[in-house]
C-alpha cells in the first residue's frame, strides 16, 4: 500500500486481510497509474486544462451544465465539505437524490476532496438508510430536498448521522453555502489505493454489505471496459436508467463519459418511454439500460426518433436472445450484453460492436480473466456448465465482512453466476447458481425456459423460478405477463407448455403457469426472482 492521504484511517483499516484479496491485474498498461491519484482530476480538471471547459458536461431537462459549469460547482461543494461542514480525508458522506446534475457534482466533491461517497438510492426508507449509515459510520448526508424526511427519520434510528446538508433549490442549505465558496478548489492528495466510494450491495443474509473501492478502481474501468469495449469519443452523450448509487449507473453516467470529455444526460424518471424521448430530446449515442427496458422500448418505437444512438449496452440482468434479436431487427443496432458486479464495481465480460454473438454474455474486457469451474475450483470442460470466476484491475473487497471469503477464493472472485465456456472463449450465461431448479434430480435453469417462453409471440414479460412440490422436490414454475388482448386462461397455459416442450427438453416444461399484470422489479429494472420465489412458495398464485 502507498501513503495513504487519509486522516480518517477508517477504511483502511477495515479492508480484508491481504491473503484474503482477489489478485489485481495492476501495474501494466493500461492499469498502471501514480502513486498519488485523486480520479476527479482526470474526470473533470484535465479537461479544463486542455481547454474543454466550454463543451457540455452534464445535461438535464432543466439545463446543461459545460465543463467548466460543473467543475466551478464541484470546488465550491468541495469547500463547503472542508470548510463549512467540517470533513475530513477518509470521512463517509451519504449521498442521496435521484440523477440530477448537483448529484452527481456531489460525487464528484466528495471524492475530490478525499472523502469517501456512499451513494443511497432514492427510494430507500429510514429502516433500510439506517444501516447503512452504521456500518459506514456516517456523520454527514447530502440530500436532495425533496428527499429529506425518510433520512430525517433514519436519524432516529442511527443517532451518528448528525448533519444533513439539503440541495435541489436556492433556499437548501448546501446551495447557500455554495454562493459563498470559492470556485477554486484544488484536488486532495490521495494515494491510488485510498478508497473513493462504497458500493453496497444486498445480502441475503447478514445485512448489506459495503464494497470497497480505490481511486485507481473508477480509472481502471474508463480504460477497461470503457475504453476498449465501448468506445467512446468526446462527441457522445450518454443516458442511462440506472441510478447513480448502482455502480452500473455511476459508470454509464459519470466515469465512461466524463473520462473521455464527452456528455451525460440525466434523467430523474428512466422508463421506456422516458428514455426514447430522451434519446429524440437530446440525441443520445450511447444508452446504458437493461434488458426489460430494451424489450419495454420496443413496443414503442413506431414514429419514436433513435436515430442518433450508435451504442446499446445491456446489463444488470441476463439478455435473453429473443430480445437480443428483436432490438436489432426493430433499430439495426446490436445489443452490447455485458455482466458486471458491484464486488468489481463494472461489467468485466461483455461484448465490444464487432464481436457479438446472440445469447453470449461476450468475452472477459481487456485486462481481466474469466474461468468456469467446478466445485474443486478446476476448470470444467468448455461446453459444461460451472461457475464464474473472475479476476483483473479491480475486485472485491467487503467493508469488514466474513463473507469475503465467500466471494474471493484463491485470489479469484466468484460472482455466484453459473456460465457455459464455449470453444470459442465466449462466456454462456445459464443462471444464478442459487436459482438453478432441481425437479426430481434434474439440473433446470429458469433462463433457458424463460428464453423458450418469450419466443411466443402472446408472452410479454416472464420469470422462472422453482416452487416446492411434495413429489418432485421442486417444479419449474413461470410468472408470465400475457400480451393485453390475450386472455389468460388454462388454453394459454396448455400452448404455452406446448410451446416449451417443442423448443426445449420436454421435462424442463414449467408445470405452473402464472399470470399477473406485471413482474417485481428493483428500480434498476431486474427482476425480483426472490420475491416471486416467496410468493410462489406460499401462494399458489404470486398474482393473488
Amino acid at each position: 500500500m502507498f501513503r495513504s492521504g487519509h486522516t480518517d484511517s477508517f477504511a483502511r483499516d477495515r479492508l480484508p486481510p491481504a491473503d484474503q484479496w482477489p489478485d489485481l491485474l495492476v501495474g501494466s498498461e493500461p492499469f498502471r497509474y501514480p502513486e498519488r491519484l485523486n480520479c476527479v482530476s482526470r474526470l473533470l480538471d484535465d479537461w479544463l486544462d486542455r481547454g474543454w471547459g466550454e463543451r457540455p458536461c452534464l445535461i438535464s431537462p432543466e439545463g446543461a451544465w459545460t465543463y467548466a459549469e460543473t467543475a466551478e460547482r464541484v470546488n465550491r461543494i468541495a469547500n463547503v465539505l472542508v470548510r463549512d461542514l467540517g470533513i475530513e480525508p477518509g470521512n463517509r458522506v451519504l449521498l442521496r437524490s435521484a440523477n440530477t446534475r448537483m448529484m452527481v457534482a456531489s460525487y464528484l466533491a466528495v471524492m475530490k476532496a478525499g472523502a469517501i461517497a456512499v451513494a443511497t438510492m432514492p427510494l430507500l426508507r429510514a429502516k433500510e438508510l439506517a444501516p447503512v449509515v452504521e456500518k459506514a459510520e456516517i456523520g454527514l448526508a447530502l440530500c436532495d430536498a425533496r428527499l429529506l424526511d425518510e433520512l430525517d427519520d433514519a436519524r432516529g434510528l442511527a443517532p451518528r448521522l448528525h448533519a444533513i446538508a439539503s440541495f435541489g433549490n436556492e433556499d437548501a442549505e448546501l446551495e447557500r453555502l455554495m454562493r459563498r465558496a470559492s470556485p477554486e478548489f484544488a484536488a486532495h492528495d490521495t494515494a491510488q489505493d485510498d478508497v473513493c466510494l462504497f458500493g453496497f450491495t444486498s445480502g441475503t443474509t447478514g445485512g448489506p454489505k459495503a464494497t470497497m473501492h480505490f481511486h485507481r478502481d473508477v480509472l481502471a474501468i474508463a480504460d477497461g471496459y470503457g475504453r476498449q469495449v465501448l468506445q467512446p469519443a468526446p462527441d457522445d452523450r450518454f443516458v442511462c436508467s440506472a441510478p447513480l448509487a448502482f455502480t452500473f449507473g455511476l459508470g454509464g453516467l459519470v466515469v465512461f463519459p466524463l473520462a473521455v470529455g464527452a456528455s451525460a444526460v440525466l434523467l430523474e424518471k428512466a422508463g421506456p418511454a422516458d428514455l426514447l424521448d430522451a434519446i429524440a430530446r437530446f440525441k443520445a449515442t450511447i444508452l446504458f439500460t437493461a434488458p426489460t427496458a430494451y424489450r419495454g422500448m420496443i413496443d414503442r418505437l413506431a414514429g419514436a426518433d433513435i436515430g442518433s444512438l450508435r451504442r446499446c449496452v445491456s446489463a444488470g440482468e441476463h439478455l435473453p436472445a429473443a430480445v437480443f434479436e428483436a432490438w436489432r431487427d426493430a433499430t439495426g443496432l446490436p445489443l452490447m450484453n455485458g455482466i458486471g458486479a458491484t464486488e468489481l464495481l463494472h461489467i468485466f465480460v461483455g461484448a465490444a460492436p464487432d464481436d457479438i454473438r446472440s445469447g453470449a454474455t461476450g468475452r472477459p474486457v481487456p485486462g481481466y480473466e474469466a474461468r468456469v469451474v467446478g466445485p474443486d475450483g478446476e476448470d470444467v470442460p468448455a461446453g459444461s456448465p460451472g461457475l464464474l470466476a473472475v479476476r483483473g484491475p479491480t475486485g472485491c473487497r467487503y467493508l469488514d465482512d466474513p463473507r469475503q471469503t465467500d466471494y474471493v477464493r484463491d485470489g479469484w472472485n466468484y460472482t455466484g453466476d453459473v456460465f457455459i465456456r464455449d470453444e470459442d472463449g465466449y462466456f454462456w450465461y445459464m443462471a444464478r447458481a442459487d436459482d438453478l431448479i432441481v425437479s426430481a434430480g434434474y439440473n433446470i435453469s429458469g433462463l433457458e425456459v424463460e428464453q423458450a417462453l418469450l419466443s411466443h409471440p402472446d408472452v410479454v414479460e416472464c420469470a422462472v423460478v422453482g416452487s416446492p412440490d411434495a413429489e418432485r422436490g421442486m417444479v419449474v414454475t413461470a410468472v408470465v405477463v400475457a400480451r393485453p388482448d390475450t386472455a389468460a386462461d388454462e388454453m394459454l397455459v396448455a400452448t404455452l407448455q406446448a410451446h416449451v416442450k417443442a423448443m426445449i427438453a420436454p421435462y424442463k416444461y414449467p408445470r405452473r403457469i402464472l399470470f399477473r399484470e406485471s413482474l417485481p422489479k428493483t428500480p434498476s429494472g431486474k427482476v425480483q426472482r426472490s420475491v416471486l420465489k416467496a410468493e410462489c412458495a406460499g401462494s399458489a398464485d404470486p398474482g393473488s
